[in-house]
């Protein structure tokens, strides 16, 4: 009887590219969604769109399949945000990583919670990384900037991550499911 490896499938090319690109799903989908928000639609509050998305994906993506959002990439999506909305470039790749590494410290938590509380900490944590872009921005122009469009972000961060969350988790269980592979 064969033992090891003899009993191993040999992976074909189709097979490897299948998982590769499972793996890779949550981070093409964090970039390509900040280039599709980052097109002139003319939607109110289009701007604010674009850190209440990466906040949610990296939430997400960090909280339910955390191999799959490496930190560099996180910061390279960071950094990608910083040029799309024309922020101080670095702010927003600091202020995802600490948002991945809080919800990585709270990750045995909230996984087995009901979705509120997972939704009240995604809001909470959006607040604060809201509020440290508004107070980092401020005090790198030497003025107190209106703080309105920090209360729209979070408005929408707590009013969007529901369906956010909904198209994600249909992806994280279908096409992006890396046991499927």
């Amino acid at each position: 009887m064969a033992r090891g490896p003899a009993l191993r499938r040999p992976t074909r090319p189709w097979r490897q590219l299948d998982a590769a690109s499972r793996w890779i799903f949550p981070c093409a989908t964090l970039v390509f969604g900040l280039f599709v928000i980052g097109m002139p639609f003319g939607i109110p509050c289009q701007a604010a769109l674009r850190p209440v998305f990466s906040m949610g994906c990296v939430y997400f993506w960090s909280l339910y399949r955390p191999a799959s959002m490496p930190a560099p990439l996180v910061a390279f999506s960071g950094l990608l945000l910083d040029l799309l909305g024309f922020s101080p470039f670095g702010i927003w790749a600091v202020l995802l990583l600490l948002l991945q590494w809080v919800t990585l410290l709270l990750r045995r938590t909230l996984v087995p919670a009901r979705f509120l509380l997972v939704w009240g900490c995604f809001v909470l944590l959006a607040a604060g990384c809201a509020g440290l872009a508004w107070a980092a921005e401020s005090s790198l122009t030497v003025t107190w900037l209106p703080a309105t469009p920090v209360g729209i972000e979070i408005l929408l961060a707590a009013g969007l991550y529901p369906a956010l969350a909904a198209l994600l988790i249909r992806a994280h269980r279908g096409p992006a499911a890396v046991e499927q592979a």
